[in-house]
This record gives structure tokens, sequence and C-alpha cells, in this order.
């Protein structure tokens, strides 16, 4: 089966004082690590990335450069989240019978755990990268700050992208959310919300979103060392 890779790699990067999908780590653009760990896998045979309308062309540029042997698809993200997935997966075409989508914030994702994701995926069957809850998980009242319940940490688990999907079942799960207007944090709950079966493939906590200044840090060493 052929796989067509979604990047999203729009926002504005406020908490680190620009667009953080070009923050360079280790000699690279943010963005350009995971990109280039997909466009080096067999498996996949698209890639889009959804990214600021401001920042099209110099994203063109990285992808030309992370990924010169590939014809990398650079279109505009949107408003939200949803919208920019929805995009990027407009740009990939019939032929990918499944579809991942990664977010581009998170540089360090290995193909190894790619491919376990991968493994997961048949027609009414996603799955995503997730590592367990390490910490205790209060459910709290937004108004007071009172804690209301404390969870089960042993069923809880932490989401990460990839989330991998056929790719009919991915596009009907966005046909649906666009059509009521439903917004979500990642795509594994729009697919749950038209009853595809979502099982977690455990990942490694090097695969964060790098969120906050001391999360660059963390990358670039994390980064370094690997191409050392």
């Amino acid at each position: 089966m052929t796989w067509g890779a979604v990047v999203v790699a729009a926002g504005r990067g406020t908490r680190l004082g620009g667009p953080k999908q070009l923050i360079e780590l280790a000699g690279t653009p943010m963005a350009g690590w995971s990109i280039r760990t997909f466009a080096e896998m067999e498996e996949i045979g698209e890639i889009a990335v959804a990214t600021e309308p401001d920042l099209v062309e110099p994203m063109r540029e990285l992808c030309a450069r992370v990924a010169p042997k590939r014809d990398v698809r650079v279109v505009p993200g949107g408003a939200t989240r949803r919208e920019s997935v929805r995009r990027g997966l407009s740009a990939i075409s019939a032929a990918c019978g499944a579809v991942l989508v990664h977010d581009g914030a998170r540089p360090l994702v290995r193909a190894h755990d790619v491919r376990a994701g991968m493994r997961e995926v048949r027609a009414g069957r996603a799955s995503l990268l997730a590592v367990p809850a390490v910490d205790t998980i209060k459910l709290v009242d937004a108004a007071s700050r009172r804690v209301v319940e404390t969870l089960d940490r042993k069923r809880l688990w932490a989401a990460q992208t990839p989330q991998f999907a056929a790719a009919a079942d991915l596009r009907a799960a966005h046909e649906r959310a666009e059509r009521d207007a439903i917004e979500a944090t990642d795509d594994a709950a729009l697919l749950e919300a038209i009853g595809v079966e979502v099982v977690v493939v455990p990942s490694t906590s090097e695969n964060f979103k790098v969120t906050h200044p001391d999360d660059v840090a963390r990358a670039q060493a994390i980064l370094r060392e690997r191409v050392a």
C-alpha cells in the first residue's frame, strides 16, 4: 500500500518569537527534519506540507533542500489545525491508500516508529503514536481550579503524531468535521467520531512537540547527538 504524508507546519510560533517551523535545529529548520524522514521512506509515495500562506515559498525551498528527489506539495494552511490538515489531505492523490498526519513541530520522529504505526492500519482501523502517562492526571473545574476527579493513570496515554488511517476513512472524518463545524486537537478524535477503531502504538518521549524555548534546546541537543 502506498502512503501519503501530510505535515502540518502552520502556526505563528508566538511562544518562540517567530515561525517555529523554520527555527534552525542542528543546521536544519525544524520542519525539515520530519520531511526528510518521510522522504527517505519508500512506503511514502507522496508528501504534502501545509504552512502559513506567507511561508509557502520558504517552505518550498526547504523541501527542495531536505527532499531533493521528491516533489513535495506545499499548500497554504487554514485558520485551524483541522483546516490545515484538510488542505494538506486535498493535495494527496487517490493513488495513496493510506495517509499519515504529522506535526512539523515534532522533528525527532523515527522511521521505525512510523512503520510500527503503519502496520496497524486497515479499513475501519486507525492508529497513532503515543506514550503512557507518567504523571498523575487531575480533572479540574476550570473556574474554581477545584479537583473534580483523579484519573486512572494506567489507562491514560499522551497522544503524539504521526496519526495513521486509511485514506478513505481520514477523508470521511474530515468531510464530516467540515460539514458539522467540528474542531479537534488531533485527527484521531475525528476518526473516533465516525466510528473508526483507533489504537495506540507505543512511541518514545523523544517524539515531543517543540512548544517552549526549553524544548528547542532539548531538541537541538538530541539532534546534534544523532548526526554526530
